[in-house]
């Protein structure tokens, strides 16, 4: 297959190319275009075909179900059975935005795409080439992350370039996504509603907004393979580069000193090291290649920079990443939950 990549201005939008795009999804084809999170890979939703090419293309466990992207909140209602009050709150305080949530699905809405849950997670991205491509396609669009499943997700055109090439009928390169990691996925069918997938949106801020919220405990720890996940990046490993990653998780001081340790042991054995550091402790390596993914000070930095410092040392070749763990409130909670999907659980408390 050959893959049009075309470069779209999200300032300066091209609606030929949207055309274009909107065009190959009305017709069954996959196109991958870039949201304010990470880069997805969209399908016509409805069109049970057309997704199962997604999970071809991803080489997706088809018991990892979907996220429906939307435009507005009208096709909402062609997906769930009835919008719950609390959702249309929620839709209105954080649409369009980093926060999916899960209602219960109507008939139309195929099983490929649910994996046989009775549920069905939907939100409106907040990105202006993504929302113009949905709203020219005129469907919901189906759409995880555009990387081959269990990989970085990707957060530039570059990425989805290294993984789907040739597997997909179009790549939208639209610049780098601005919060870098997936939606927080919310799920309304329970009381309190659950976190099932930390994201853009934090806890905190749903608290503040709606009350009470609980966390499913699958977020900080390893899922259990008999059941089955709601939610995407619930069961499997995902997010993983081909290096070995671990995770020293403590005071900086001590973490510092565990890394530079454990480096100088690698090293010895041969074994080139990354270092994913941040800009408070970046000059205190000496040893292996060191990336910093952003300031302490502001998580939301070292969000938008995980996955591509993961891909980036994937391709210096390196056989191990040390990571510094970062602080759980706001959005670290999402950092730390891809972190320890991407290092199997792998951690070292110091």
């Amino acid at each position: 297959m050959k893959t049009i990549i075309k470069s779209i201005d999200k300032n300066n939008i091209d609606i030929k190319d949207i055309d274009e795009a909107a065009s190959i999804l009305r017709e069954g084809g996959l196109v991958a275009f870039p949201t304010e999170t990470v880069y997805g890979l969209g399908a016509k939703a409805l069109d049970h075909k057309a997704v199962g090419k997604i999970f071809s293309a991803k080489g997706r466990p088809s018991d990892n179900p979907l996220i429906v992207h939307v435009s507005d909140v009208d096709m909402v209602k062609g997906l769930v059975k009835e919008i719950p009050r609390l959702a249309l709150k929620l839709m209105e305080e954080f649409w369009p935005g980093p926060l999916t949530l899960i209602m219960e699905k109507s008939s139309s809405v195929p099983e490929i795409i649910t994996a046989g849950l009775n549920t069905v997670a939907v939100r409106m991205p907040a990105h202006p080439i993504a929302l113009k491509v949905i709203e020219r396609s005129g469907v919901p669009v189906a759409a995880p992350s555009a990387n081959i499943s269990g990989r970085p997700s990707p957060t530039e055109a570059v990425h989805v370039i290294e993984d789907l090439m040739e597997k997909v009928e179009m790549i939208i390169d639209g610049g780098s996504s601005q919060i870098g990691l997936e939606s927080t996925v919310l799920d309304v069918t329970v009381s309190p509603p659950m976190i099932l997938r930390p994201g853009g949106v934090t806890l905190e801020q749903l608290k503040e907004f709606v009350g009470e919220v609980d966390i499913d405990k699958a977020i900080l720890a390893n899922y259990q393979d008999d059941v089955k996940p709601k939610s995407p990046g619930m069961k499997y490993t995902h997010y993983s580069p081909k290096a070995d990653v671990i995770i020293i998780e403590g005071n900086i001081k001590a973490c510092v000193e565990k890394i530079r340790e454990l480096a100088e042991d690698y090293v010895k054995k041969g074994v080139a090291v990354g270092i994913l550091a941040t800009e408070q402790t970046k000059e205190r390596y000496t040893i292996g290649i060191v990336k910093s993914l952003g300031d302490r000070e502001r998580p939301d930095t070292i969000a938008s920079n995980l996955f591509k410092g993961l891909r980036c040392l994937d391709n210096e070749g390196v056989g191990v990443i040390l990571a510094e763990a970062v602080e759980y409130g706001g959005v670290g909670l999402a950092v730390m939950n891809r972190m320890k999907k991407a290092a199997g659980y792998n951690i070292v408390k110091v």
